[in-house]
């Protein structure tokens, strides 16, 4: 068994791998999330983060200590519990998210790149693992063209992101009718790479 204090001296990856063959020291590793030193707090969060990825019935137990996490004041912690609750719908067979589906997209609406980033980068996977959220993601994913953010740039960047998640479960959507017009026109977008994006997945659809 390890202290949380032997986090800010060791890689997640390794940590995880020891706490998912002795779950025993999870709890070690939930409170220094909490710690008052940034390389424990944050090497924890990261950790809890691979485990979510490799073993997610390790955590699905402690969901409300994630769902609480995502009011942290600070940032990286609220990230990284973002990430674990998308990784957690694998497994969520109490339909948990559902319940808080409209508090996690309502973080699009925050103003910052990074925050939208997080939810659009999970959308896919939390689409693909609830297959009846799939409308309800698309509806929200399409909102991202007028939410507020810094600059256009980021706009563009978070366009770019959004036409990802629309790519990976495309196969799954049920009305394309409503997410072709939002690729067409990003066709046009003056950032190359999301241009491009745009571009490869019109391709995409037109070969099906």
């Amino acid at each position: 068994m390890f202290g949380v204090d032997v986090l800010k001296n060791t890689e997640s990856e390794g940590n995880a791998e020891e706490i998912m063959k002795n779950p025993k020291t999870l709890r070690e590793l939930l409170a220094g999330v909490s710690s008052g030193n940034p390389k424990t707090k944050f090497w924890s969060a990261k950790t809890l983060r691979t485990i979510s990825e490799r073993k997610p019935e390790i955590l699905y137990s402690e969901w409300k200590f994630f769902v609480d996490l995502l009011d942290s004041e600070n940032n990286i912690v609220k990230w990284n519990a973002m990430d674990i609750i998308a990784n957690l719908t694998k497994i969520d067979s109490r339909n948990k998210f559902d319940r808080l589906f409209k508090k996690f997209y309502g973080y699009l609406h925050e103003g910052s790149l990074i925050t939208a980033g997080h939810v659009v980068d999970n959308s896919a996977k939390i689409a693909l693992s609830k297959p009846h959220l799939q409308e309800a993601i698309t509806k929200e994913l399409l909102k991202v063209e007028k939410i507020p953010l810094p600059t256009e740039e980021c706009r563009n960047i978070l366009i770019g992101k959004t036409i990802n998640a629309f790519q990976a479960y495309h196969d799954k959507i049920k009305n394309k009718d409503e997410i072709i017009p939002f690729v067409k026109r990003q066709s046009h977008n003056s950032r190359n790479a999301t241009k491009t994006k745009a571009e490869r997945f019109l391709k995409k659809l037109e070969e099906q």
